[in-house]
């Protein structure tokens, strides 16, 4: 019998397979190791920017333990809005080490953020078990962020809420608790937090709402700048309403609860 034109004659398996079968085969061959080459240049990519990432992320922890924050994602944020807004950039904005701050400062923001910030390792999930029990509740949402992921966020990251940030604030808050003493934690929340329209840190608020720097700033004052924390765009330490005044006095009873942070020994 002959062999028809379009078909293939392999004697080693007794059988005779089409052309167009063999060019199948071939392509298929070519194209599966075209994939698995691809597959494994993606691999060695991704482990390269995650080894990249790592490191570079350590390493920038490791240099603000020591050296003063100039700027932050949010910053530069608010600075491109004024723009694109049609105003002058506002940046008021001056680091001070924890040792020139009113001994009152962290108190207050320790009694109306994060009352167990001494105690935690960075997240209080006696404060996330509530809010996910009033979010099933269906009761108003209310925030479970601890002082040292708010700074993770403010210095590393940027302010819009979304699952990947929340991934990368639990990585780099866990960096910062092991990394950092609370004092630096603090000191550089202090120093990098907003505290008003285009006021960045308790040195710039001393400055621009009392007229002092922001050693000389009262427990009263410091708990006036406190209370305007949850959302300093909306409320002012300048000119503080009668909310403003309610929620002063409140953190003012809890300061006597919460024990003074010493600054570290140099």
């Amino acid at each position: 019998m002959g062999i028809h034109p379009y078909e293939y004659s392999d004697d080693r398996l007794c059988r005779t397979i089409p052309v167009c079968e063999v060019c199948r085969r071939f392509f298929s061959c070519i194209f599966t190791s075209l994939y698995i080459g691809s597959m494994r240049l993606l691999y060695k990519i991704f482990r390269w920017m995650v080894g990249l990432f790592f490191i570079t992320s350590v390493a920038a922890v490791l240099v603000y333990k020591w050296c003063p924050v100039p700027f932050t994602p949010l910053m530069f944020i608010r600075c491109a809005q004024q723009v694109k807004a049609g105003d002058a950039p506002r940046l008021k904005h001056r680091w001070v080490p924890l040792s020139e701050m009113s001994r009152y400062m962290p108190v207050a923001v320790i009694a109306s953020e994060d009352q167990r910030f001494l105690y935690h390792n960075g997240f209080d999930t006696e404060a996330i078990s509530d809010a996910l029990k009033e979010r099933a509740q269906g009761k108003r949402r209310r925030g479970a962020s601890t002082i040292s992921q708010q700074t993770a966020k403010n210095v590393f990251l940027w302010p819009e809420s979304s699952w990947l940030r929340k991934g990368f604030e639990v990585y780099f808050t866990f960096l910062i608790e092991s990394l950092w003493s609370k004092q630096r934690i603090m000191e550089v929340y202090l120093n990098s937090i907003e505290m008003g329209d285009g006021i960045y840190g308790v040195e710039a608020v001393a400055q621009q709402h009392f007229a002092c720097p922001a050693s000389e700033l009262t427990r009263s004052e410091c708990a006036l700048i406190a209370a305007t924390l949850p959302n300093p765009l909306r409320y002012s330490s300048l000119r503080p309403g009668p909310y403003m005044r309610k929620r002063q006095a409140w953190i003012k009873r809890q300061m006597k609860h919460v024990p003074l942070l010493e600054p570290e020994e140099k």
